[in-house]
């Protein structure tokens, strides 16, 4: 499936959230509160903690893989991605094998429920290595994900994220890892905390390789970061949005609230209604 399938009615926007936000809910609890509001896409980081999403009983065989995606038409809604933990930096060694084996595995599953797309991280720059040695492995792993997508109809999509929440450094992977079957999560809040650049900037560099976002916001609280619901924080995030959605992007605003990482924040009840909410009215629907 094309990420232009996903092109919003009306100029409305694609509405979908991480199931990072809600890490205790059942998949029917997650289904009945999406449908219920507004939102047209799950990502699926988890259910209820099982990071594993090959152990999760939902998709544990091919029974309950159509039962799962009977309930999800029910609803009116798409898996539009899944978040995998696998990391691109690692050149060789146990890490780097148990990284690719779970994206492999994520990607199989994706293409059984006709989910188009596969997160990943770059992620760290390790010591003892040169940026540019450790960009060239990332790449390197991005193309064997791509092989592996291209006859399964996924997308492997690499997160801005970790160290690589520079422009520039993105840039020159996006640019190595040329391939239809690899492309861009553009998660705003993660670039701009940690370097500042201007939505503007960093769009203009990497569009052509966006097709999905992660959409948050937080307060800097010196070195501390403070999620906060959508337009409470610091982050641009508006100029972000609106600078997709004039250049006419087709893919999800998914909401990612890290309540599993973060347990203090809001509970998904309060965070995950919020959204909707506040994207209709920035958006005037």
């Amino acid at each position: 499936m094309s990420h232009s399938a996903f092109a919003g009615k009306n100029n409305k926007p694609l509405l979908a959230f991480t199931t990072l936000g809600c890490p205790d809910w059942s998949f029917q609890q997650i289904v009945d509160f999406a449908s219920a509001n507004y939102y047209t896409g799950l990502e699926i980081r988890g259910i209820k903690r099982q990071m594993d999403l090959t152990k999760c009983e939902e998709f544990s065989s091919p029974e309950r893989i159509k039962e799962t995606l009977a309930l999800m038409k029910e609803k009116g809604l798409k898996f539009i991605n899944l978040g995998a933990s696998a990391n691109m930096h690692f050149q060789e060694g146990p890490e780097k094998e148990k990284s690719m084996v779970e994206a492999k595995s994520f990607i199989d599953l994706a293409q059984k429920i006709n989910c188009p797309f596969v997160r990943v991280f770059p992620n760290k720059f390790p010591k003892g290595r040169t940026k540019d040695q450790t960009i060239n492995t990332v790449i390197e792993n991005l193309l064997t994900l791509g092989e592996y997508s291209k006859s399964r109809n996924v997308t492997v999509l690499l997160e801005t994220h970790g160290d690589f929440s520079g422009s520039d450094d993105i840039l020159k992977v996006m640019k190595g890892a040329s391939h239809p079957n690899i492309a861009l999560v553009w998660d705003i809040a993660n670039m701009w905390t940690i370097t500042k650049e201007s939505p503007s900037l960093v769009y203009a560099k990497l569009k052509k390789y966006i097709r999905h976002t992660h959409i948050k916001d937080a307060k800097l609280n010196g070195d501390k970061l403070e999620y906060t619901l959508l337009g409470q924080g610091d982050v641009p995030i508006f100029e972000a949005i609106d600078i997709l959605s004039k250049d006419n992007y087709k893919g999800y605003y998914s909401f990612e609230w890290e309540k599993l990482w973060h347990p203090e924040i809001a509970e998904p009840e309060i965070a995950l209604a919020n959204f909707p909410g506040v994207m209709k009215k920035h958006f005037k629907y």
